[in-house]
């Protein structure tokens, strides 16, 4: 959410921003907030007006009194009583016109870096940068599902059967794998200085407004019926709401963490063969990075959380490339945002396997996470997310990049010790 003052004092660079993200049909809610707030700041000014009126008519009621001027007094008690009431409607109407800025507020997009391409849609992200060199193997590569169902890894059938579509049972070493990828990655992070977090897997609706937009929301979050609580669709959701109306101490900062969790997404409009599978499903684990810190260093840290993502794959031998969102793509949150692709041999093309965002200030100021400084200064954090890794998605990269021609699957060497040892997963005998 952007700074009220801010879209006051510059409404044509807001507009210009909701421009380049191509949602011209949000326009007239800039001069929409600008006229509510008028609206806000006189009736807030008549009321203060009022309310001092009605003090210090308050303050004088005594002294007539004591001097025996009771039609004064009287006279003076009515006047607080219509102030009062005309102060109860001034506080109502000023309620009513503070939630219609708000609530405009919320759906007008985050101002987006100067350096994020303009383009409509996902289809005009810009590639950056490639690391390591994809290898397409002279034998034919299965469908990930087929991988998996050779090796007794996955059963679909029976989790149709039991949930529907998009969910399914790991099996075995395809199982052990997932667990293992999750565990990896765990230690990965803590190893780069990270702190471990297992939070929440669900949360209330005003950290879900904090988070994410309204577009957002609808798309993913599944509503426990009857209760205020939401299934996370990702771990930032609660690891950010964590810090929710809090002042955190300036010298405490960056906070830098890594969470686990099960995330639950709706995943609406899922089609088409690459859907199939566990491509695109209702369930899955993820092991996530956010960071909190001081505006300033919200550039490095963003440099420095997708690079993490890029050396982790690559320790096991998957070839990524870096992708860049460009205005259309960026949800209204964003500030910046990079994704992470994997290489698929199968597909002859890069897949995303994770997300890489910097919000700025826009969930602090929603959230009202600001930090103390050291001069007694009070200002919104900013905060950034990144995926580490999301199997079983990233299965789909793994197990097509370290297929053998015999149908087994090599273990790279930084896996082996979360895999019992194990070089290599071959089919066993049912």
């Amino acid at each position: 959410m952007l700074d009220l003052k801010f879209l006051r004092e510059n409404p044509e660079t807001v507009k210009e921003n909701i421009r380049r993200k191509f949602q011209d049909k949000k326009l007239p809610l800039v001069d929409e907030v600008i006229e509510l707030d008028a609206a806000y700041r006189e009736a807030k000014q008549k009321g203060d007006e009022i309310r001092a009126s009605r003090n210090r008519i308050s303050k004088q009621i005594g002294a007539l009194m004591a001097k025996g001027q009771r039609e004064q007094a009287e006279e003076a008690k009515r006047l607080v009583t219509e102030n009062a009431e005309k102060l109860a409607e001034l506080e109502a109407k000023c309620a009513e016109l503070e939630e219609a800025i708000r609530s405009r507020m919320l759906v007008i997009p985050n101002i987006i870096d100067p350096t994020v391409p303009i383009g409509k849609d996902d289809s005009e992200n810009v590639e950056l940068e490639r690391f390591g060199e994809p290898v397409t193997p002279d034998f034919e590569v299965p469908y990930h599902t087929d991988i998996m169902e050779k090796l007794s890894g996955i059963d679909l059938d029976s989790a149709r059967r039991v949930a529907g579509n998009g969910f399914y049972y790991l099996m075995g070493d395809i199982a052990r794998l997932h667990s293992a990828v999750l565990s990896y990655a765990r230690d990965f992070m803590i190893g780069l200085g990270f702190t471990y977090c297992v939070p929440p897997f669900m949360i209330r609706s005003d950290v879900v407004t904090g988070v994410m937009s309204f577009a957002e929301m609808d798309a993913m979050m599944y509503k426990i019926e009857g209760e205020d609580l939401y299934l996370i669709g990702t771990s930032e959701h609660s690891m950010i709401g964590k810090f929710i109306d809090r002042i955190l101490p300036e010298k405490e900062l960056p906070y830098t963490l890594t969470s686990y969790s099960p995330c639950f997404r709706k995943e609406k409009g899922a089609h088409g063969i690459e859907e199939r599978g566990v491509y695109r499903i209702h369930q899955f684990e993820k092991q996530e990075m956010i960071v909190v810190c001081r505006p300033e260093e919200s550039p490095l840290w963003f440099e420095k959380l997708w690079r993490n993502t890029v050396d982790f794959f690559r320790t096991l031998d998957i070839p990524v490339r870096t992708l860049e969102c460009c205005s259309g793509d960026l949800a209204d949150l964003k500030v910046k945002s990079i994704d992470v692709e994997a290489w698929s041999p199968r597909q002859q093309k890069y897949f995303e396997v994770g997300s890489c965002s910097n919000l700025g200030d826009a969930q602090a100021r929603r959230l009202k996470i600001r930090v103390s400084g050291a001069d007694g200064s009070k200002y919104f954090a900013h905060t950034l997310n990144n995926t580490v890794v999301a199997p079983p998605r990233m299965l789909i990269a793994f197990l097509e990049n370290n297929l053998c021609a015999d149908g087994s699957v090599r273990i790279p060497e930084a896996l082996r010790p979360y895999m019992g040892g194990a070089e290599r997963i071959s089919a066993t005998e049912k």
